[in-house]
């Protein structure tokens, strides 16, 4: 048997060991408070510089649109969105090092528990009251010795069920880090975007604020002939019965563009058909009754070729254009909306402008009368076509045609 001395210091040992684990895992854990605090001091910074930057965009958009402000307003939204990626990067560093932390903190902490049972329980029933009463002076020592040890395994079951709550809910946060990371890939494309909308705007314009107010001119002019369009004021010409799939049209420029230049039709430049459908007088997404699985490039948003907005046809209707299809701009609040001068002129683009790159023939998505209309704008004739679905109360027009 040990030597009531040597008993004495083993089992000292023991407590002491253990306690130094539970200590441990209480200084990892007050760690991460205090890391806490720093991060969420840091983005409030953040935030703050963000809101500063957004309140200065809703400045210069109420000023007056001259090409200074126009790249004004790029630089802040640059600002904006560098600021957005460096948000997004520190998330993805806390919320990784938290659960990285907290999930080593927990290891520790289960070895510990688990090496402590197994000493409590041999302490306890195999020969371990003999080891109490040998090292203690009396019972009652004893007895305080074998009670500090069960409190102990008490404290260290609640410290550990805690850990447990929150490594839980951190590893729960493990789906974000996919999220943060699309996120951040989308912030990062959004400011390339930025930067080569800037740039397009300086090349198109050539710094030359007169060569601005033509662009701004052409493009409201462009904006009103449609709308006029739709409400019924084009001049109209009834064609005829048309089947799906009929050719009723070809894009403007098509040959141009193919080989690489850049015709133009009525206040539009490069070749494309604007796709609109309307129910009743109001329009609605194209994407809704197209249907999917076409080839496409998506280049709705800066730079020769990038997206913007989404391309996601459900419906069932055949495509006005043959594929390969180049995408240039949805329907609705787009990103040309939200990130260039278009924004000063509309801010709801009621169609999509699609190119073919196999062929210029414009195609009747569904059966139906054709009529060929135009309507002369402020500085042009724009032309189109509409079908009169049959048995709908539908219409589909297909602007910057010829026919």
């Amino acid at each position: 048997m040990l030597s009531k001395h040597r008993s004495s210091l083993f089992l000292t040992a023991i407590i002491s060991i253990f306690l130094a684990l539970g200590v441990a895992s209480i200084v990892k854990e007050n760690v991460l408070i205090v890391s806490a605090e720093t991060d969420s001091e840091k983005a409030l910074e953040l935030a703050s510089k963000i809101s500063e930057y957004q309140s200065q965009v809703k400045t210069l958009q109420a000023k007056a649109s001259t090409l200074s402000n126009q790249i004004s307003q790029f630089d802040a939204q640059i600002q904006i969105t560098e600021l957005k990626i460096q948000q997004t990067e520190d998330q993805i560093t806390l919320l990784s090092g938290r659960i990285g932390t907290l999930t080593d903190s927990l290891s520790s902490l289960n070895s510990a528990f688990d090496a402590r049972v197994v000493e409590t329980y041999k302490l306890s029933r195999i020969g371990g009251d003999a080891v109490l009463v040998a090292t203690a002076n009396n019972l009652r020592d004893a007895l305080t010795r074998y009670q500090y040890l069960v409190r102990l395994q008490a404290a260290d079951q609640t410290l550990l069920v805690r850990l447990k709550k929150a490594n839980d809910g951190y590893l729960t946060q493990k789906d974000q880090l996919t999220q943060l990371n699309t996120q951040l890939s989308s912030a990062k494309t959004d400011l390339d975007n930025q930067k080569s909308s800037k740039a397009r705007l300086l090349s198109l314009t050539q710094n030359d604020e007169k060569k601005y107010q033509s662009l701004l001119a052409s493009a409201k002019s462009e904006y009103d002939s449609i709308q006029a369009i739709l409400s019924g004021k084009g001049d109209e010409t009834e064609i005829g019965k048309v089947s799906e799939g009929d050719k009723i049209a070809s894009i403007i420029g098509w040959s141009d563009w193919k080989n690489g230049g850049n015709s133009s039709s009525c206040n539009s430049s490069g070749a494309h058909v604007h796709f609109i459908v309307s129910r009743n007088g109001n329009t609605e997404n194209p994407f809704s009754y197209l249907k999917s699985g076409v080839d496409f490039e998506n280049c709705s948003g800066a730079g020769s070729c990038s997206p913007g907005d989404s391309f996601n046809p459900t419906g069932s209707w055949s495509w006005p254009i043959g594929s390969k299809i180049t995408y240039s701009q949805g329907y609705g609040h787009t990103w040309a909306v939200q990130n260039t001068w278009v924004g000063r002129v509309y801010q709801f683009h009621n169609g999509i402008d699609i190119t073919s790159q196999s062929s210029a023939d414009v195609h009747a998505v569904k059966s139906g009368t054709l009529y060929r209309g135009s309507f002369a704008g402020s500085s042009c004739r724009l032309r189109y076509v509409r079908v009169k679905h049959d048995n709908s109360d539908i219409s589909t027009f297909y602007l910057h045609i010829n026919y």
